[in-house]
C-alpha cells in the first residue's frame, strides 16, 4: 500500500474512533480539571495542552458546574500566566475562560491592563475578544477610565472591533447607561458604516440610548426611515422599533406606517418578510392596510426556499385567527402546500385552511389531513387539532365530521399533551354545540376505557357528572362511570363516585340504583373512595333537595386565598361562641373545580383583557391599616382610565367593595419629566348630596415615570342607593425639577388641578357574579315571595347574544350552565343569571330575551329573587 493509501486509512480510523467515543467531554471531573490547571504554571507553556483543559474547564462551567470561589479564583490566576504564550487560538479561549470566570473569581479587575493592552494593540485577532472580555469585568467605577478606547473602538474601520464594541456598549447599558448616553456621537458615526452588522449593532444600541425618550425615538425611526440603510439586520431592526411605536401609539405619525409598507418592495427577501409580519401584527389593522402584506406572503408560499415558505405559511395560520377573509385570497396557494415535502409545511397550510375555509370543503380537507396525521410529530398534531376546534366553533354543524376524526386519534398512541389537546377540544364542541353531546360523551366513555392517564381520566369522569345527567338517555352512562371503579387506581375511583353521586342528585328515578352502587364502594380499599361514598350515599339518603344541591351539585366558589385570610382572622380573635360565617368569604365566579382552559400551542390566538384578581388587591388593601376596620374584601372591578393615555397626568380608578364601604383607588402617574408632583389627592363631589368621602389618603411625592395610588373611602349611603355619579378633580403641587437628573430647580411650588371622567359607582359593584353549576334547584328553593318581574325595550342593542351580555354586566350577575350562548337564527332565548349580593345574600334571575316580529326591537323579560326583598329591589334598580 502507498504512503498515501495509509494516510488516508489512518484519518479514517481516527474519524471512526471519534464517532464511536462520542462526547469526549461527557464524564469530566471538576476536581480532575482544576488540577490539570496547573499545566499553565509550567515553562514553557504547552499551547496545545492548555487549550484542551481550557475547553475542558469552559464545558463544566456551562453544564452549570459550581466552582467554589476559591477555586475559581485559583483557576482565574493560573489563566492569566497564559498571556505569555503567542498562540492565537490559545490567547482567545483565554478571553472566553475570563469572561465566564469574572462573576465567581475575586480580584478579577488585575487583568485590565492586559486586556487594555491588547484592546488598543495592532492585532486585529485580539481586540473584539480583548473588548469583549474587558467590559464584562469593567464595574461601573473603572468604567470611566476606559471610556477613550470604548469611544475609539466604536468608530475603529475594522467591523469586528467595532461590532464587540457596540454590542458590549449594549450589555454595559444596564450597568452605567448614564457613561454609554455619552457615546451617542460615536454610535451614530457607527449607522453609517459600510459593514452590515456594524450598522445593525448600532442601531440598535442607539435605539437602547434613546428608548425612554419617545419623541427621540419617533426622530431616529424618521432619520433612518429616509436615509435608507444598506445593512438588511438593520432595517429589519428598524421595521421592530417603528412597528412598536404603532403598537404603542394609535395616533402615530402614518409616514411610520408608509415605511414599514415601503420595505415590502425591498429587495431582501428577510426585510420583506420582517415587513409583512409586522403589519399583520399591528392591533387595529384595517382589510386595505393589511393587503399588501397578504399579498407578499402569498408570493413567499410558491418560494422554492423551504425556509421562506415555512415563515409565510406560519404568519398566515396566525392572522387567520383575526383575519380570516383576509387570508382566504390565499386558500389556492395554501391547497398546494398540503403536498409539500415538508411535513411542518404541510400541517401549517392545512390548518390555515380548516380556520379560512368554506364549509363546503370541510369534508375535503379532513381528508387531506388523515393522509397524513400520522407522519407528522405530536406538536403539529396539537396544531391540527386546535384548527378543528376553531373551524368547529364556525361551523359547528360539521361536528358529524369533526368529532369521528378527533376520535379516531384519540385511539393512537400519542403523548399526554396531545392526548389533552384532543379530549379539550372534544370537551369544547360538546359545551358549545348541544346536538354535539351525545356524539361527544360516547366517545370521550370509550376513551376512559382504555385511557393510561389518570388526569384526563379523571377530567372525563367529572364532565361526564356534570352534562350526562342532562341527556336523553343517562343510565346509558352509568356502566363507564361504574366501571372505573372497579378497574381503575384510587384517584380515579373517586372521581368515579362523585360522578355516580351527581346522577343520583339530578336524576331521581335513577337515585336508588346509584345508591346501591354506592353501597358496593363502601368496602373499597382505599380511605378517600370509602369517605366520599359514604357522605354521598347518606346525603341522597336523608339530605332534602336544597341540601343535595348545595353540597353535590354546585361546587365552592370562594377565593382560596381569602378563605385562608378569613380563616386565620376568625382563629387569631379567639372569640369562638359564634360560628365561622361562610358569607365573610369572597366569592368566584368560577367553581374551585373548574378545569383550567388550555391555550393554543402554535397559533395563539390574541389574549383579552384580564378580570381583575382580588387577591392581590386583598393583600395590598389589608397592608393599609386605615382600612383594617372595614372588613374583608367583597369584589374588585376591572381598572378603568379616568384620562386619556396621552394626557400628561394618567389616572386608572379601581373600585373595591366591602361590606359597607366603598374604596376608590386612584393609580396616578406622571408624564412629564421636568415636574414634580406633591401631595397629590384626588376631590369627589355627588351632585346628589348622597356619598360623601370619609377618608382621603394622598401621594406624597409622585416623580416622572412612576404609578402610586391614592384612596378615598365612601361608606354607602344612609338612603340605601348603591349607585351614583361623582365627579372628580386631580389635586397637585409642581415642584419643577431637572429632566436629566430629577433634581429640584428651586424649593418652589405652586398649585394645579386636572379634570378627570366621572366615577360611576353602579349596582354591579356590589354583586359579585357566579356561575351555578345547577340553576333550577337554588331557583325553586328560594320563594316567589320575594320575586319580582318587570319588562321592558331595549333600544341600545341590536341583537340578543348582545342583549345577554349587557344585562349581565349591569347587574353584575353571571351566567349558569351556558345559557348565555344563543343558538343561530333564534328569535327568543332565556339566559339563568346568579350572583352573590354585597352581605353574603344569593341573587338569582331569569331573562327571556325576544325579537317583536313587527319592528325588529329587543324586549326583555326578568324574573329576580332573592332570600331578601330589600336586595331583590336594590338589584332590579339597575335596570329600571
Amino acid at each position: 500500500m502507498s504512503s498515501g493509501g495509509k494516510g488516508k486509512a489512518a484519518m479514517k480510523r481516527d474519524k471512526k474512533d471519534e464517532e464511536a467515543s462520542g462526547n469526549i467531554y461527557a464524564n469530566l471531573d471538576k476536581t480532575s480539571v482544576l488540577q490539570e490547571a496547573r499545566a499553565f504554571n509550567e515553562t514553557p507553556i504547552n499551547a496545545r495542552k492548555c487549550s484542551l483543559i481550557l475547553t475542558k474547564l469552559l464545558y463544566i462551567i456551562s453544564q452549570g458546574e459550581q466552582i467554589g470561589r476559591t477555586e475559581a479564583t485559583e483557576a482565574f490566576f493560573a489563566v492569566t500566566k497564559l498571556w505569555q504564550s503567542k498562540d492565537a487560538n490559545l490567547r482567545r479561549l483565554v478571553y472566553i475562560v475570563v469572561k465566564d470566570l469574572s462573576t465567581i473569581s475575586d480580584d478579577v479587575i488585575i487583568v485590565t491592563s492586559s486586556l487594555t493592552k491588547d484592546m488598543t494593540g495592532r492585532e486585529d485577532i485580539y481586540r473584539p475578544a480583548a473588548i469583549r472580555a474587558l467590559c464584562r469585568i469593567t464595574d461601573t467605577g473603572m468604567l470611566q477610565t476606559i471610556e477613550r478606547y470604548m469611544k475609539q473602538a466604536i468608530v475603529d474601520r475594522n467591523g469586528a472591533v467595532a461590532s464587540a464594541a457596540l454590542v458590549s456598549s449594549t450589555h454595559l447599558m444596564k450597568k452605567s447607561a448614564e457613561v454609554v448616553r455619552r457615546w451617542a456621537n460615536e454610535v451614530q458615526e457607527s449607522v453609517s458604516s459600510d459593514n452590515h452588522m456594524v450598522q445593525y449593532h448600532a442601531l440598535g444600541l442607539l435605539y437602547h440610548i434613546r428608548v425612554n425618550d419617545r419623541l427621540a425615538v419617533n426622530k431616529l425611526v424618521q432619520k433612518f426611515s429616509k436615509n435608507s440603510l444598506k445593512s438588511p439586520y438593520a432595517i429589519c431592526y428598524l421595521i421592530r422599533i417603528a412597528a412598536r411605536l404603532l403598537e404603542e401609539d394609535d395616533q402615530a405619525d402614518s409616514a411610520i406606517f408608509t415605511f414599514i409598507e415601503s420595505c415590502l418592495r425591498h429587495k431582501s427577501e428577510m426585510v420583506v418578510y420582517e415587513a409583512a409580519s409586522a403589519i399583520v401584527s399591528l392591533p387595529n389593522i384595517t382589510a386595505s392596510e393589511l393587503s399588501p402584506a397578504i399579498t407578499v406572503l402569498q408570493l413567499f408560499c410558491s418560494s422554492p426556499k423551504a425556509a421562506l415558505r415555512f415563515a409565510a405559511v406560519r404568519t398566515l395560520n396566525k392572522v387567520s385567527i383575526k383575519h380570516p377573509n383576509s387570508v382566504m385570497s390565499c386558500n389556492v396557494d395554501l391547497e398546494k402546500l398540503i403536498s409539500d415535502s415538508n411535513r411542518s409545511i404541510a400541517t401549517l397550510a392545512i390548518t390555515t385552511l380548516l380556520k379560512t375555509g368554506r364549509e363546503c370543503t370541510v369534508e375535503k380537507l379532513m381528508t387531506q389531513i388523515s393522509g397524513f396525521v400520522n407522519e407528522i410529530s405530536d406538536e403539529f398534531k396539537i396544531v391540527v387539532v386546535d384548527a378543528i376546534r376553531s373551524l368547529c366553533g364556525r361551523y359547528p354543524k360539521k361536528h358529524t365530521v369533526m368529532l369521528p376524526f378527533l376520535a379516531k386519534m384519540l385511539r393512537n398512541d400519542g403523548s399526554y399533551d396531545y392526548k389533552k389537546a384532543i379530549v379539550d377540544t372534544v370537551i369544547a364542541i360538546i359545551e358549545e354545540n348541544p346536538e354535539a353531546k351525545g356524539t361527544g360523551l360516547a366517545y370521550l366513555c370509550e376513551f376512559i376505557e382504555d385511557c393510561e392517564h389518570e388526569t384526563l381520566s379523571t377530567r372525563v369522569l367529572h364532565l361526564l357528572g356534570r352534562e350526562a345527567p342532562r341527556t336523553n338517555n343517562p343510565s346509558s352512562y352509568i356502566r363507564y362511570i361504574y366501571n372505573r371503579v372497579i378497574l381503575e387506581k384510587s384517584k380515579v375511583r373517586a372521581a368515579a363516585v362523585t360522578a355516580l353521586a351527581k346522577f343520583g342528585a339530578q336524576c331521581v328515578d335513577l337515585r336508588e340504583s346509584i345508591k346501591v352502587l354506592l353501597k358496593r364502594c363502601l368496602l373499597d380499599s382505599d380511605d378517600e373512595v370509602r369517605d366520599r361514598a359514604t357522605f354521598y350515599l347518606n346525603m341522597l339518603t336523608t339530605a332534602p333537595p336544597t341540601v343535595i344541591s348545595n353540597f353535590l351539585l354546585d361546587g365552592l366558589q370562594v377565593s382560596p386565598s381569602g378563605l385562608e385570610r378569613a380563616v386565620l382572622e376568625y382563629l387569631r380573635g379567639n372569640s369562638f361562641a359564634s360560628p365561622f360565617d361562610l358569607k365573610v368569604v369572597p366569592v368566584t365566579s368560577q367553581p374551585l373545580s373548574q378545569p383550567q382552559k388550555r391555550v393554543p400551542t402554535i397559533d395563539e390566538a390574541l389574549e383579552a383583557p384580564k378580570p381583575a384578581k382580588k387577591e392581590p388587591y386583598a393583600e395590598k388593601l389589608a397592608a393599609i391599616p386605615d382600612f383594617a376596620a372595614l372588613g374583608p374584601l367583597f369584589k374588585s372591578s376591572p381598572r378603568t382610565a379616568l384620562t386619556e393615555s396621552v394626557a400628561e397626568y394618567t389616572v386608572h380608578l379601581i373600585k373595591h367593595t366591602f361590606a359597607n364601604s366603598v374604596v376608590l383607588e386612584f393609580d396616578c402617574k406622571n408624564t412629564l419629566n421636568d415636574q414634580l408632583l406633591l401631595d397629590v389627592s384626588i376631590e369627589v363631589e355627588d351632585p346628589e348630596q348622597e356619598w360623601t368621602p370619609r377618608l382621603s389618603i394622598p401621594i406624597q411625592k409622585l416623580p416622572y415615570g412612576e404609578a402610586q395610588s391614592s384612596y378615598i373611602v365612601l361608606d354607602f349611603p344612609d338612603s340605601g342607593s348603591i349607585s351614583g355619579t361623582l365627579a372628580a378633580t386631580l389635586k397637585f403641587k409642581v415642584m419643577d425639577v431637572d429632566p436629566t437628573t430629577g433634581e429640584p430647580d428651586s424649593e418652589d411650588t405652586y398649585d394645579d388641578t386636572y379634570v378627570l371622567e366621572e366615577v360611576d359607582i353602579a349596582v354591579s359593584d356590589s354583586v359579585q357574579g357566579f356561575s351555578k353549576t345547577s340553576f333550577n334547584p337554588a331557583w325553586d328553593a328560594l320563594t316567589d315571595e320575594t320575586e319580582r318581574e318587570e319588562t321592558f325595550q331595549l333600544s341600545s342593542v341590536s341583537s340578543i347574544p348582545e342583549a345577554v351580555k349587557k344585562i349581565s354586566e349591569i347587574l353584575g350577575l353571571a351566567p349558569c350552565e351556558r345559557s348565555d350562548r344563543v343558538p343561530e337564527g333564534k328569535t327568543q332565548h332565556t339566559t339563568f343569571l346568579s350572583g352573590i349580593f354585597r352581605g353574603g345574600f344569593e341573587v338569582l334571575a331569569k331573562a327571556t330575551v325576544a325579537i317583536d316580529p313587527h319592528d325588529n326591537s329587543i324586549n326583555m323579560n326578568i324574573l329576580i329573587r332573592s332570600a331578601e326583598q330589600v336586595v331583590v329591589d336594590l338589584v332590579v334598580s339597575a335596570i329600571v
